[in-house]
């Protein structure tokens, strides 16, 4: 059954064939007849058929040279030959040319099938060219912003560069960046967070032009590649329009979010001549703004590239620095303020680099955490410390405690009290003499849960020192409900409290404090004895620092409890 309202386009009919056409085919709504190739074009060109019958008995017009205009015009229509001539040669040949049917004429049954059935076909063809298009169209864009994704803004890009080489022109990749979106799909849900991104790249999308071509990399993070740049000044002028789009305030569902950028930027071709390297040295150069105030932009240098450079290699290397035996604890005596005994010591994680030699934790923590190393790291650490605690436990200092700093992300995760659990029990280290540091700002992030985690570390008699106290925004009411023992006073605090007031007034207010509420007091960074009779006057417990020893191995942490057996270090 054919179609209500056929549209029906007949090319080189006789007025004898066009009344067969309308006898026998009943459903012809818009029907119009053409016999020269200028009112073909113009008819396929400027209106949508279902099908096109052609005559092709004695015509003047040649089957191909009209399907030809069909294929130029990029319109999937049905062509169907309806002819007297019907050898089998000049059937094959207009089939293989592209004819969708060759129907004899005089059999009407047969033509409106053939109509029915490539109609239907061109619909099918049609509907799997839209899926295959939609299908395209999601492998190259970002599904959230519909901005072109890295895949294809890599080959856009590369292709405007290479229009670059022979004109010595310059462009400009500038890397953009804003924070606090962690922060905000916490608090709001990650469905604000989304139509925040939107909007911030419905702005961006503005400058975005076929000379500046714009992506998301990922999260809240957007790159452009700019070819309108002719100098310095230029480069800088885009930098600072971007910028402007902080200062105007995004809506979202009545919620107002003031967007604080970051921009990292390198120049085509002196900062790196494709785009892989463009974006890659954008991105170690954006890395250098953490630090910086917001809503500024920071230019590649040598330095960045040298430091990116050894950051790679750092990355590398650290994967596999358990297993090569790379890393070694250092461990730093804790002084026993009132006595001068030793009573315990901090285990201090070094990294012993091929390359780069003895590195600090500053220098590979972070990067740690980053690649999700943190917490086997942290792991190892506290298997090597707890070993070595009860090797000296077994050489006759059985009172002597070790401290083991954890890091936020160990102290988040759901399987910490197990893990800890099982290496007290591997290394047969009595748990009253392991100390756990963890910072405020970790026990602070959610007082709740943190106060369940430490009641059960303290219900396997672990003890708990709250690090760099003082330095954080706790509310002291928290520290009467959280399981701890230790104050552990920063660094920062005690530098200064010969000479500074405002910092002596504060550590012996938390002296002061602690003692009502019946917590022990470890200060660190203790270099003079000025420090230590400041502290000692004030009956703060314990203290570590270089006035009484840097952080040393273990064999020579031995030979020093040796030495100190029946004497003090004080």
């Amino acid at each position: 059954m054919l179609r209500k309202n056929l549209r029906l386009l007949a090319i080189a009919f006789s007025e004898e064939d066009e009344k067969f056409l309308y006898s026998e085919i009943t459903n012809i709504h818009v029907y119009k007849s053409i016999n020269n190739l200028s009112d073909m074009r113009s008819a396929v060109w400027g209106s949508d058929w279902d099908v096109i019958l052609f005559n092709h008995d004695k015509s003047f017009l040649d089957y191909c040279t009209v399907l030809n205009v069909l294929k130029e015009s990029g319109k999937d229509i049905p062509f169907i030959i309806y002819s007297d001539v019907s050898d089998e040669d000049t059937v094959l040949s207009a089939l293989y040319s592209g004819v969708h049917d060759y129907v004899h004429k005089g059999n009407a049954f047969y033509l409106i099938h053939a109509i029915e059935r490539e109609i239907r076909n061109a619909g099918i063809r049609q509907t799997k060219a839209k899926a295959d298009d939609q299908i395209s169209y999601l492998a190259f864009h970002d599904g959230l912003t519909n901005l072109p994704n890295c895949s294809l803004f890599s080959d856009k890009a590369s292709a405007m560069l290479s229009r670059l080489v022979e004109s010595d022109a310059i462009a400009a990749m500038y890397l953009v960046d804003f924070d606090r979106l962690p922060y905000i799909n916490s608090i709001y849900g990650s469905s604000v967070g989304d139509r925040l991104i939107q909007q911030f790249s419905q702005r961006l999308s503005a400058f975005s032009n076929e000379n500046c071509l714009l992506t998301r990399i990922e999260g809240c993070k957007f790159a452009f590649i700019n070819a309108n740049v002719t100098d310095a000044e230029s480069v800088q002028d885009f930098a600072n329009r971007v910028i402007k789009l902080a200062i105007s305030p995004v809506t979202i569902d009545n919620l107002v979010f003031y967007l604080r950028l970051n921009i990292g930027i390198c120049i085509y071709p002196a900062n790196g001549e494709n785009i892989a390297r463009l974006l890659a040295n954008a991105e170690s150069t954006l890395s250098n703004t953490r630090y910086l105030w917001k809503n500024t932009c920071t230019y590649y240098t040598k330095e960045i590239e040298v430091a990116a450079i050894k950051r790679s290699v750092l990355e590398i290397s650290l994967r596999s620095a358990i297993e090569k035996n790379e890393l070694l604890l250092h461990y730093q005596p804790i002084v026993d303020l009132q006595s001068g005994a030793l009573s315990g010591v901090e285990a201090l994680v070094r990294w012993n680099h091929p390359e780069f030699g003895l590195l600090l934790p500053e220098k590979f923590i972070p990067l740690a955490q980053e690649i999700g190393l943190i917490i086997d790291l942290g792991r190892w650490v506290l298997q090597q410390a707890c070993r070595q605690a009860k090797l000296w436990h077994q050489a006759g200092y059985g009172s002597l405690s070790i401290s083991v700093n954890i890091s936020a992300i160990e102290f988040d995760q759901i399987e910490l009290v197990n893990s800890i659990s099982q290496v007290l029990a591997e290394t047969g280290i009595s748990s009253g003499l392991l100390e756990l540091e963890i910072s405020e700002s970790t026990l602070m992030r959610d007082a709740e849960t943190s106060t369940q985690i430490l009641q059960a570390l303290k219900d396997m008699n672990i003890k708990i020192a709250m690090d760099n106290f003082g330095t954080g925004y706790s509310s002291l009411r928290y520290l009467k409900h959280f399981s701890i023992d230790i104050l552990k006073i920063d660094r920062s605090l005690t530098h200064d409290i010969i000479i500074d007031p405002d910092s002596s007034e504060i550590i012996a207010a938390i002296i002061a404090m602690a003692k009502n509420l019946d917590l022990s007091v470890l200060a660190t960074g203790i270099e003079t004895k000025e420090q230590f009779d400041f502290l000692h006057h004030l009956r703060c417990d314990r203290a570590q620092g270089f006035l009484f020893s840097k952080p040393m191995i273990a064999q020579d942490m031995l030979h020093l409890l040796t030495q100190r057996k029946t004497g003090t270090l004080a």
